[in-house]
């Protein structure tokens, strides 16, 4: 999973999936990171995508689509917000997009990218 790593909500959100992702299978990159640009290049993600990217099983997907596939693999409730797959596209993502849109305004952001701990820092690439 691929996240702004400058964006306190993006931070908060990957900390938060870290503790409902009981099977530890996602790992994280910032979009940042050397890493995360390799993965840019090489799933041919445009740079002007201002999103949190799933890379799954060779896919990478975006914005709405990529935050349900996401819930859909933690633990507890969560993995109902799934449902709203069902919910056009582009009508998901224009909510998702409100939210990028603001998510510095209402959040805040960093001026470095989060660092996570000793113990998380395996859960990262």
């Amino acid at each position: 999973m691929l996240f702004d790593g400058v964006c306190n909500l993006c931070s908060s959100s990957v900390q938060w999936i870290i503790e409902h992702d009981e099977k530890a299978q996602f790992k994280f990159t910032s979009l940042q990171s050397n890493t995360g640009l390799e993965f840019r290049k090489k799933y041919n993600i445009p740079y002007n995508i201002d999103s949190v990217i799933l890379i799954q099983n060779d896919i990478a997907y975006f914005k709405s689509t990529a935050a349900l596939k996401i819930a859909r693999n933690c633990n507890g409730a969560w993995k109902i917000l799934y449902g709203f797959i069902v919910i056009p596209r582009f009508l998901r993502d224009i909510v998702y997009d409100f939210i990028a849109r603001n998510r510095y305004k209402w959040f805040g952001k960093k001026e470095v990218c989060w660092i996570p701990d000793p113990e998380l820092k395996k859960r990262f690439i």
